[in-house]
């Protein structure tokens, strides 16, 4: 996901179909991980983590939009609303994943030194 993402700044046209197969198995990963316990605060940063998820499947369609007009928007529409705006929903969802991992590592911590 990093080379894809990296490549598409620096304008490669390769980079959208090295980002959507690292995106699509990065959230397969996580997606099949699962938490049973009981703890609110984990299940609430688990659903965190596979909104970001989505967010990064998004920015893969976004990546191969950025092509093309395939979507058959005006020009005016695509260039508002398509056109490099993967970059932030990128960033949305790095933020997210970055903001949930960190919290479910030190949420067993808490547990620990309330007991």
């Amino acid at each position: 996901m990093v080379i894809g993402s990296g490549a598409s700044l620096f304008l490669q046209s390769w980079a959208a179909y090295v980002f959507a197969p690292g995106a699509l198995m990065f959230a397969a990963m996580q997606m099949r991980q699962s938490y049973d316990g009981s703890n609110f605060n984990i299940r609430r940063l688990r659903r965190m983590l596979l909104l970001s998820d989505a967010l990064f499947l998004i920015t893969a369609l976004l990546m191969f939009a950025n092509r093309g007009n395939f979507l058959g928007l005006q020009y005016v529409a695509y260039v508002k609303y398509v056109h490099n705006n993967w970059i932030v929903v990128l960033l949305v969802a790095a933020i997210l994943q970055l903001y949930a991992s960190h919290r479910i590592s030190n949420e067993p911590e808490k547990d620990a030194k309330k007991r």
